[in-house]
């Protein structure tokens, strides 16, 4: 199937046009622009862009892409712009605006238009008898939030749900009030999206974080893109990448749709580039992989390896493993091995949707490359065999000794900015003895020690009844979390239900016993103390530590930041506690002090914030130090599963449009892709719809079970692999049973949900 193809029949449906032009462009000037105007407007805020991602400026709020040592004027792309704009919009949600609207009138309302109202400005409950929300003042606000979670027969009836978004500050002091509360019961977006990560690397290679820096891509002599969208999802990769295109590096890049961000990308902050015809072109080989069919793929490229390596060695060649390193670091090659030569071509090449030779054409890239870097996303991890994906990308990096050393190790892509860095501070519902004792002995108290909930299993415990109160720190996790009947169901059982959010969103509106919204400052806002402006730390993908520093007015003099309303939470619903959280909040210092007290990684975190850039946590992979039980790092066996392959099965992802950040909407344009003015699209090849008797544009239903249908859906002939469909989450969460998840991770299965696609009676 050819782009022109699908060019010609896209531009005979209503919001479906072919779109010719690169990543960024002025296509992503316009859309600044655009974002500016509509949430800003004439605002002296916009001058918050130039401070975003800066040393003396703040994190941008979207996604964990880390900052170069030599920042630009301009350290910032598109979808950061968005979310500033989102975040420091002039739109406000008052006490008139939910006076003039009813929670039954707001539900009616879509996800984009809830969160587009704008910022909220005060604390709000829900009042059943006129079937509105209505202001309250904070010490009424956190009198009820007390009230409620002292009233629970037991902690673990509690949950603390725990949004990327918090800084590191925030989230410790929240799983502080949590274990002194009495409860490991942590869901957090990590448990939606990386967990694959942090408990697949920990077992290959001792750490559940990538194990490169934004330098080592200056040296890579080939970097592989495997399932996932930089140009959407962390655009500002897309100026490494084409460095790296520039200076001759191979792109290799494995993913079931063609994305133009993969592609090519004309710079926006290089005006030669900006004010030609050209474009750099990213990827030297692009496989579409079938959904589903990562694992055939990595298997695939091993087995060619080892076959190489044999014929290398027969004809008096060294051979093309890294023998000594396997020596030396590593345990369980031979396992390995026996279990890769015994996968045989045509199960790999009927679940992976590739050829032979496209297969060992990467492998072949991969040995002759002598540096290499994978990076991952979602499209490995989304899936009930997450966990082993993550795994055979670290058995590939180990076979030559792609680990430790300068240009070459792994590279997952974190969404959410400091989703990994509240993981490092505490925020997990499995912890160790040593952070618990360090915990403990810090602040006096006594962690619970078994291990709590993560996110499915805390969905499952509210929609049992087990748990009656969820406090949630940021995020749409009703939205985020897949099979919405139940998950809506489970949070209207609730007694307490709690949000701390800068916007109303639909999990405001799954009303509880007790429903309490509480506005918080946003990133970019100054934040002032007891003792003084104070500021944040985050952690990057890469591991990277360093501040964040708000520089405008709040929304609303009514606003709290996240580190305080914690602390009044804390004091409402532990009044006997010995621990002074207004102390710790009049001066973040204090907390941040803790924290080193608890993670001796943090050493000297006061002095090191401080520096130009911050600093780097220490990941031992990156020194060839396996901090497993062995001392070594392992390959690890995994059975072939995911994508069958079988004739005419159906495979379909979520996606996020280019005009989203994970559940917020800032708009119902999808440029990359040619989506105008809509969500209601499936993506599929047009071999796949001819076989079943479809065209382009023609309506659709999508079933995934009983009870589990897109109906209506206009179908769009695409470059996706053949047996693979796509569709925008959140709206396709509906497809996916909260019971399909990773049972290694407890990640949810959205990237791999088997369906029908039929005719719209």
């Amino acid at each position: 199937m050819s782009e022109d193809s699908i060019d010609a029949g896209c531009a005979q449906v209503p919001g479906v046009e072919p779109y010719d032009g690169p990543a960024g462009g002025w296509g992503a000037l316009k859309a600044v622009a655009v974002a500016i105007r509509d949430q800003m407007g004439a605002s002296t805020d916009t001058r918050a862009l130039l401070k975003m991602n800066q040393p003396t400026g703040f994190d941008c709020p979207g996604c964990a892409w880390p900052d170069p040592a030599k920042t630009s004027s301009f350290e910032f792309c598109e979808n950061g712009a968005k979310a500033v704009t989102w975040e420091a919009t002039a739109k406000r949600v008052d006490s008139d605006f939910f006076a003039r609207h009813s929670a039954t009138s707001l539900w009616e309302w879509s996800d984009h238009q809830l969160e587009d109202a704008g910022r909220l400005t005060h604390p709000l409950r829900y009042d059943r008898d006129s079937d509105h929300f209505v202001p309250i003042g904070w010490d009424e606000a956190f009198a009820r939030i007390g009230a409620g979670l002292r009233a629970l027969d037991d902690p673990n009836q509690a949950e603390f749900y725990c949004s990327g978004r918090a800084s590191n500050e925030a989230a410790f002091l929240y799983q502080l009030m949590a274990r002194a509360y009495g409860t490991n019961n942590f869901p957090d977006c990590s448990n939606m999206c990386h967990e694959g990560t942090s408990v697949g690397l920990p077992k290959s290679i001792g750490i559940g974080k990538g194990t490169v820096t934004l330098e080592d891509f200056d040296h890579a002599d080939a970097i592989f893109c495997i399932g996932h969208n930089p140009g959407t999802n962390h655009p500002r990769m897309l100026s490494t990448l084409s460095a790296a295109a520039r200076r001759g590096a191979s792109i290799v890049v494995a993913n079931p749709m063609k994305e133009r961000g993969l592609e090519r990308f004309k710079s926006p902050q290089h005006p030669t580039e900006m004010l030609s015809s050209s474009s750099t072109q990213l990827a030297s080989a692009y496989h579409q992989v079938r959904v589903g069919g990562d694992s055939a793929m990595l298997k695939g490229m091993m087995k060619a390896l080892f076959a190489a390596d044999t014929v290398d060695l027969a004809a008096g060649g060294p051979g093309l493993l890294d023998r000594a390193f396997i020596a030396e670091h590593t345990l369980g090659i031979t396992e390995l091995r026996a279990d890769i030569e015994a996968t045989g071509w045509d199960e790999i090449i009927r679940r992976s949707g590739l050829t032979r030779e496209a297969i060992e054409s990467m492998a072949e890239t991969y040995w002759s490359s002598e540096r290499v870097i994978l990076c991952y996303g979602m499209g490995i991890t989304q899936h009930e065999n997450g966990t082993a994906n993550v795994q055979q990308l670290a058995n590939l990096l180990l076979l030559r000794g792609n680990m430790g050393k300068p240009g070459a190790g792994i590279c997952p892509l974190r969404g959410h900015s400091n989703v990994q860095g509240d993981r490092t501070v505490g925020i997990t519902e499995t912890p160790g003895e040593a952070m618990l004792a360090r915990i403990d002995a810090r602040f006096g108290i006594t962690s619970p020690r078994a291990h709590g909930h993560a996110a499915v299993e805390s969905l499952q415990a509210m929609r049992e009844g087990r748990s009656k109160a969820c406090i949630s720190l940021g995020g749409n996790l009703a939205i985020a979390m897949p099979d919405p009947d139940a998950c809506f169901e489970a949070f209207r059982k609730l007694d307490l239900s709690v949000n701390i959010l800068t916007k109303f969103n639909r999990t405001c509106l799954l009303l509880a016993r007790e429903s309490i919204v509480l506005p918080c400052l946003g990133r970019t806002e100054l934040d002032e103390q007891a003792e003084g402006e104070q500021w944040i730390t985050v952690e990057d993908s890469m591991s990277m530590v360093h501040a964040s520093r708000g520089m405008l007015k709040a929304a609303g003099p009514e606003l709290r930041s996240e580190p305080a309303i914690v602390a009044g939470i804390a004091k409402a619903a532990l009044p006997d506690s010995d621990i002074d959280w207004d102390w710790l909040v009049a001066d973040y210092d204090r907390i941040r002090d803790a924290i080193e007290a608890v993670f001796p990684d943090f050493r000297d975190f006061n002095l090191r914030v401080r520096q130009k850039g911050g600093f780097r946590l220490t990941v031992g992979a990156s020194e060839r130090k396996w901090n497993t039980p062995s001392g070594k790092a392992h390959f690890l066996v995994h059975p072939l599963t995911g994508a069958s392959g079988e004739a005419g099965a159906l495979l379909l992802t979520t996606i996020r449009s280019h005009d989203q950040y994970n559940t917020t909407i800032y708009g119902m344009n999808d440029r990359y892709r040619g989506i105008t003015g809509r969500r209601d699209v499936i993506f599929a090849h047009e071999a796949d719809l001819a076989e079943l008797g479809l065209a382009h544009g023609d309506s659709v239903d999508i079933h995934a079970g009983p009870g589990r249908s897109l109906t209506g859906y206009t179908v769009v002939a695409h470059a996706i692999a053949r047996g693979s469909l796509a569709a925008y989450y959140p709206e396709a969460n509906c497809l996916v049973p909260l019971e399909n998840y990773d049972r290694a991770s407890g990640t949810p299965s959205y990237k791999s949900v088997r369906v029908t696609m039929v005719r719209h009676a």
